[in-house]
Parts: structure tokens; C-alpha cells; sequence
């Protein structure tokens, strides 16, 4: 019996999981794709305390494609864009916001209008909440209301990380450096005063 109600409890939360981040997939440059939650039974009909199936996220990322597990298919750009699209929807499920949402390199593998859509939604999900973002991207850092420099030196065996906060001059320095690598060009400066706006 409790093992009937808690595969009833996860087909109801597989359900708005899924509708939840189907609703984030498009501003995500990922328009195409389709996610969904999947049950496979225990092998043998074992009943245990966690049920009597195991659950997995299954995606198609291309028209006329088979569902398959979310680790084997998608690419690493798709999979930190789906890793973002099921945070958003947990972060706003049923009315409770995250106070703080920490996201690392969630932007990897993606760059140009990707990287840009991703730092909106980003943007987006930090309204009413605290969003600390690790990121490469110059555009998903243009976004952020404010901006860290980590450097990590290695000295005397050991290896030390320093934070900088960085002011607005230093700011679009930066996201210049990140444009354009070790010298910072004119153009690089142009580009990171755009990002910013």
C-alpha cells in the first residue's frame, strides 16, 4: 500500500516537473527539445523503502527523435541548459521562491544568443532571490547586478584564491578581457559597454 501511494505521489510531481520545465525550454534556445519524467519498475517486483520503481530524466532534443536518458543525450551545452531549466522550475514550484540559488558554469558549452538567453533567464530568477553565478560567459556576466573577480596563484606549495569586487570601470574591463583574452582591444571595450548597456 504505502509503495502504491508513493508511485501515486511521484507520477503527480513527474507530472509538474515535467510541464514546469517544458515551460522553460524555449527561452532557452532550446525549443525543439522534450523533457520528461520516466518509471521503470524494480527488477523481479521487489518492494522496498524507496518504492517499487527507479525514476530518470529522459529528453529528445531533435524533431522525430526518441526519448533517452538526459545524460546520454544531451550534449554538454544541452545539459547544463536542461540543469538550468529544472532548478528554475524547482526554484518556483508552488509559490516557494529559493532565497538563494547558486549556479555553476550552468552556461558551459554555449556561447553567443545562447549565452544570452541563458544570462536573462538568469537575470530573471534572481528577481525576489539572491543568484551567485559562476560563469566564463561574458554575456551571462554583462547580466549580473554585480560582479566578482576570482583569481586562484600557486606559491610556496600552496595555492591561494582571492576575490575582488569590481566597480563599474573594472566591471566592463573585465567582460573586455573575457571578449577578447589577454589584450584587451578597443573593440573588446566597445562590445563589453553593449553587453552591459
Amino acid at each position: 500500500m504505502a509503495a502504491m501511494l508513493l508511485t501515486s505521489a511521484r507520477e503527480a510531481a513527474a507530472e509538474r516537473l515535467t510541464s514546469a520545465v517544458m515551460g522553460e525550454l524555449g527561452p532557452l534556445k532550446l525549443d525543439r527539445a522534450r523533457f520528461r519524467v520516466a518509471f521503470e519498475p524494480v527488477g523481479g517486483g521487489r518492494r522496498g523503502p524507496l518504492g517499487v520503481e527507479t525514476v530518470r530524466f529522459e529528453i529528445a532534443t531533435n524533431a522525430g527523435t526518441d526519448f533517452g536518458p538526459l545524460d546520454a543525450i544531451a550534449s554538454g551545452g544541452e545539459l547544463a541548459r536542461f540543469a538550468l531549466a529544472m532548478k528554475a522550475a524547482l526554484a518556483g514550484r508552488e509559490g516557494q521562491r529559493q532565497p538563494v540559488m547558486i549556479f555553476d558554469e550552468v552556461d558551459q558549452g554555449v556561447g553567443g544568443a545562447v549565452a544570452s538567453a541563458v544570462g536573462a533567464r538568469l537575470q530573471r530568477l534572481a528577481h525576489g532571490a539572491q543568484g551567485l553565478v559562476v560563469t566564463p560567459s561574458p554575456q551571462v556576466a554583462a547580466r549580473g547586478h554585480a560582479h566578482w573577480k576570482v583569481r586562484k596563484a600557486d606559491g610556496g606549495g600552496m595555492t591561494t584564491t582571492t576575490v575582488d569586487a569590481l566597480d563599474e570601470v573594472s566591471r566592463r574591463e573585465e567582460i573586455a578581457r573575457m571578449l577578447s583574452g589577454a589584450e584587451i582591444t578597443d573593440e573588446a571595450r566597445a562590445a563589453a559597454r553593449a553587453l552591459i548597456g
